[in-house]
């Protein structure tokens, strides 16, 4: 595992302060979108299919920084949309370290280079580059050409500045074990300090809805990627940053159910209900979303959207928990390593979860109003002045 000691042992204080307390949910890690827009159109993402108007929003630094006091988780992480499109991108990061925060931004690199003067290395700040996969891969799950090695060349300007850098990947049924194993290899070599990986979540609005995996696919998958790590250029161990439990989730041998409020989102519609992947309402406060969700109606065997979902913002959470709770067992767990052969863990039924609702186009509308009555409000003055 990849993530830095002082960072671990400041989340894993935050963690055993909130069992103390007796609180039972609480947030991890704060996902602050500033913005949907994006210079990129990725086929497996729902994030940019929205109207222009709503394209062109910006929260504030004043906004995200309330979002940060009131969540008051331990990490911020800032994703888009591509968030170094933000004007004010330097003084949302600035405002989150200043609070004593860990800040990840994610990025898709493209702006990275130009940008990078902005910051500077902290032990409190990472870049995350967007990858998923060799440049084939990815320029294909990006659709388009030479992002890859803008990318790849942002990572080595980034390293050579002194900046954490990880990289964020995506992997999808069109995933080849073989393949996502020597691409690991490639990043290593780079010399990431780490790399954070999911499988993709089926957004509804998604352009492409075919190569979604759902969850043997997934653990098929890991397995076949975990059993083939120090066979091939890079002789050592992957750095992750990202529990070794989680890891071992997403090869089968663990049975998690998600904690979605361990993740949560504020964008410019609000705090989403009930994650960052699911949007189906917003709350105007965190203490809302915390209070008035109804979180038992999602999740794995409870939600038809739900079933096929193993992603890290809605597990890693939980298996940062039970490793704060077990701590025995997921010693043992990191000693022994990965399981890639033999049964896997218990799947959680689905014979009681409730259908899929499509209520995407309900908190567009809304907003589409509020931004046309805000824009009608300065004519209809200057006309009554006239």
């Amino acid at each position: 595992m990849s993530v830095p000691l002082n960072q671990a042992l400041r989340v894993g204080a935050y963690i055993l302060k909130q069992h103390l307390i007796g609180r039972k949910r609480y947030p991890l890690v704060l996902m602050l979108e500033p913005l949907f827009r994006c210079n990129l159109a990725c086929a497996g993402c729902g994030k940019i299919d929205y109207p222009a108007e709503i394209l062109n929003q910006r929260l504030s630094v004043a906004e995200c920084m309330e979002a940060i006091d009131e969540c008051g988780a331990p990490m911020v992480v800032i994703a888009g949309g591509e968030p170094l499109l933000h004007r004010e991108i330097q003084q949302i990061v600035e405002g989150a370290i200043a609070r004593k925060k860990y800040v990840i931004v994610c990025t898709n690199a493209l702006l990275l280079e130009k940008k990078m003067e902005l910051f500077k290395p902290s032990k409190w700040f990472s870049w995350s580059v967007h990858l998923d996969g060799g440049k084939d891969e990815h320029d294909i799950s990006v659709c388009q050409t030479g992002v890859y090695d803008r990318a790849v060349a942002a990572i080595a300007e980034s390293k050579r500045r002194g900046f954490r850098t990880i990289i964020n990947c995506t992997l999808f049924n069109t995933a080849q074990p073989d393949k996502v194993a020597s691409f690991f290899d490639d990043v290593m070599a780079m010399g990431v300090d780490g790399i954070s990986v999911s499988p993709g979540y089926a957004y509804e609005r998604a352009p492409d809805q075919e190569h979604f995996l759902n969850r043997t696919k997934t653990k098929e998958l890991f397995r076949g990627i975990f059993r083939r790590q120090g066979n091939g250029k890079w002789k050592g161990k992957w750095a992750f940053n990202q529990s070794s439990l989680f890891l071992d989730f997403l090869a089968g041998n663990q049975t998690f159910h998600c904690t979605p409020w361990g993740m949560p989102l504020r964008t410019y519609f609000g705090w989403q209900r009930p994650c960052y992947l699911l949007g189906e309402g917003y709350a105007k406060t965190f203490k809302e979303l915390m209070d008035d969700t109804d979180w038992d109606a999602y999740g794995t065997g409870n939600y038809e959207k739900c079933a096929d979902c193993m992603v890290h913002s809605g597990f890693e959470a939980t298996a940062v928990t039970e490793t704060i709770r077990h701590p025995i067992k997921a010693a043992a767990q990191a000693l022994r390593g990965i399981r890639t052969e033999g049964a896997m863990a218990a799947e959680i039924p689905l014979h009681n979860q409730r259908p899929a609702k499509f209520v995407y186009s309900d908190h567009v509308e809304s907003a589409m109003a509020e931004i046309k009555s805000r824009k009608q409000a300065p004519e209809e003055m200057a006309e009554a002045a006239e």
